[in-house]
Formats: C-alpha cells, sequence, structure tokens
C-alpha cells in the first residue's frame, strides 16, 4: 500500500512548525553589515575575514543539528533493512 500526501505549507509557516527562531532580523542586520564593511574597504576587500566571525558558530549549529538528526535517520534506515 501507497500512501501520498501532499502539504502545502510556506517556509515561515515551516519554521513555526517545528519552533525554529526567525532570523529574518539576523539575516537583515548581516547583510547590513557586509554591505557596511564593502563600502568602506573596498581596496582590501576580503570577503573570507568578512565572514569568518559568522561562519564558526554557523558550523557549529549545523553539527548539532546534525548530531540531533542522527539517531533518527539512523532508525529508518535500519527499520528499511528490515523489512528488506
Amino acid at each position: 500500500m501507497n500512501v501520498k500526501i501532499d502539504i502545502d505549507i510556506s517556509p515561515d509557516e515551516v519554521r513555526k512548525l517545528f519552533g525554529l527562531p526567525d532570523v529574518e532580523a539576523f539575516h537583515r542586520q548581516l547583510m547590513d553589515d557586509i554591505r557596511a564593511r564593502i563600502a568602506d574597504g573596498a581596496e582590501g576587500y576580503d570577503p573570507l575575514k568578512l565572514f569568518q566571525p559568522y561562519l564558526s558558530s554557523t558550523l557549529a549549529s549545523w553539527d548539532m543539528f546534525r548530531k540531533a538528526m542522527s539517531p533518527a535517520t539512523e532508525g529508518a534506515s535500519s527499520e528499511a533493512a528490515k523489512k528488506k
């Protein structure tokens, strides 16, 4: 038996459903900061140095998310293997 479910939901509704924070203000601030830094020092502009303060915390967050989801994906793959 196959069951197919189509869900029409906006990204904002998905974020609220999973309890994820609204990062729109953070994103706006980040982009404003990047624009200001580019405008201030266009001659010695180094994009990597610009993003370094943001990358370390972002990568740590993704690693934490991956570790949280790992048991769920491992359980699903072991269930699929049992069915075969």
